[in-house]
């Protein structure tokens, strides 16, 4: 997971905004309940109480609509990892803190977690806005001999996947705060030293990252 901006969309009249923001609105609540691919348009329109051409004048379709609808809940993820990663130098506490923020992010926030893993705003490419951040910190990692050489072409592939995981099983088991400690500490040692981190280091990142969840 990363820290940089999303393109924005164009800039639309009230009007437009008000009936955009509606359509999202509905979408959330629905995206929360099922699916996208169980989500018919007509109920998408009908819980926001607009017209249903007025859809296709802002989405092009169902997988786009939930593309927008996710890359909101991961911009407000995104900025909470930015500032939990603030004044951090060292990048595989950078790394290892993206994860800690999706934990407390899946634990406080599970309906918003539930969205954003249903929705297609979880790009895995590298190249994407919102991965450059993690993009960096692997690449500054890589550079410091921190992780293994693989971690350049893999690595923000195998830690989005481990961190939508982790976010995913939290939201379903719900579990109590020691256990929620035990599932991070374990995810935070088996990530870093699959990326090539020393077990020492590994742990105490992890104890460290724990403390306080």
């Amino acid at each position: 997971m990363a820290s940089h901006p999303a393109p924005s969309p164009p800039t639309l009249s009230p009007r437009a905004a008000r009936t955009r923001s509606a359509l999202i609105a509905a979408g959330f609540e629905l995206l929360a309940e099922k699916p996208i691919d169980a989500i018919p348009i007509d109920e998408v329109v009908a819980r926001a109480g607009v017209a249903k051409g007025s859809f296709f004048n802002h989405f092009a379709d169902k997988a786009a609509f939930a593309s927008a609808i996710g890359d909101e809940v991961r911009l407000e993820l995104e900025g909470r990892i930015t500032a939990a990663n603030d004044g951090i130098a060292d990048p595989l506490v950078r790394i290892g803190g993206g994860m800690r923020t999706g934990a407390i992010f899946a634990l406080a926030e599970p309906k918003r977690t539930i969205v954003l893993l249903r929705s297609h705003a979880n790009s895995t490419l590298s190249s994407h806005p919102l991965n450059r951040g993690l993009a960096g910190d692997m690449a500054a990692a890589i550079a410091g001999g921190l992780v293994r050489e693989e971690a350049r072409e893999g690595g923000v592939l195998y830690w989005l996947g481990l961190c939508q995981v982790l976010m995913a099983n939290l939201v379903e088991q719900q579990p109590s705060p020691e256990a929620a400690r035990r599932a991070l500490g374990a995810m935070l040692v088996l990530g870093l030293t699959g990326l090539g981190a020393t077990p020492e280091r590994a742990r105490e990142i992890a104890e460290a990252a724990c403390r306080g969840l």
